[in-house]
């Protein structure tokens, strides 16, 4: 079994320099006065691999058959937490017939029934699970849970599915007409390549 703990995990992240502080714009259009950045861990290996096994242990059991994750922290995910269960690992991207919207793509499929796992990076607003799902659903699969790297939604995410973290984080974020970082006149960055809502 694994031997990551919470306060393991995050220590990965920050000794690779993933916690970043300032003033940031989020994807689901919230300003956080924190931003943890997963590619500063993803571009190591050998801290992929530790991850990955710990959320592949924990969904052993559920009897995987294919892992699933979107674009682009997803794709290196699913690869790595498939490959340590011994199934396909595949991806949903950007459907440029739909805009705003996944699918799969370069001839992946889905059987109906078969026993799914979805892995994500950074849980906040749930944009990218909830759109694999709808990837998803024509197909039928059986979602036996999600699974992240980190959930900073403070427990408000439900997917109908397990949901599994190996780290869950409690910052605070804000409408932007809330937000203190604003009204105190601090440069706000948008970190990521995903548009934000």
């Amino acid at each position: 079994m694994n031997d990551l703990n919470e306060e393991a995990i995050e220590q990965i992240f920050r000794e690779a320099g993933a916690v970043l502080e300032g003033h940031f714009l989020l994807t689901s259009g919230r300003h956080s006065a924190a931003y943890w950045e997963k590619f500063q861990v993803l571009q190591w290996p050998q801290h992929t691999e530790r991850l990955c096994r710990a959320l592949a242990d924990h969904f052993r059991p559920a009897n995987v058959e294919v892992v699933v994750g979107p674009t682009t922290g997803g794709i290196i995910l699913a690869y790595e937490v498939a490959r340590q269960l011994g199934v396909r690992g595949i991806f949903v991207e950007n459907d440029p017939d739909r805009p705003g919207h996944r699918a799969l793509r370069r001839g992946f499929q889905v059987r109906p029934g078969e026993r799914v796992l979805i892995v994500d990076d950074v849980l906040t607003a749930g944009t990218s699970i909830r759109e694999v799902l709808a990837a998803l659903a024509p197909f039928q699969p059986d979602i036996v849970g999600v699974g992240v790297l980190i959930d900073r939604s403070q427990g408000q995410a439900d997917f109908g599915v397990p949901l599994h973290a190996l780290l869950h984080l409690s910052i605070p974020s804000y409408a932007p007409e809330d937000c203190p970082l604003c009204a105190e006149g601090q440069p706000l960055v948008k970190p990521g390549s995903r548009k934000t809502t």
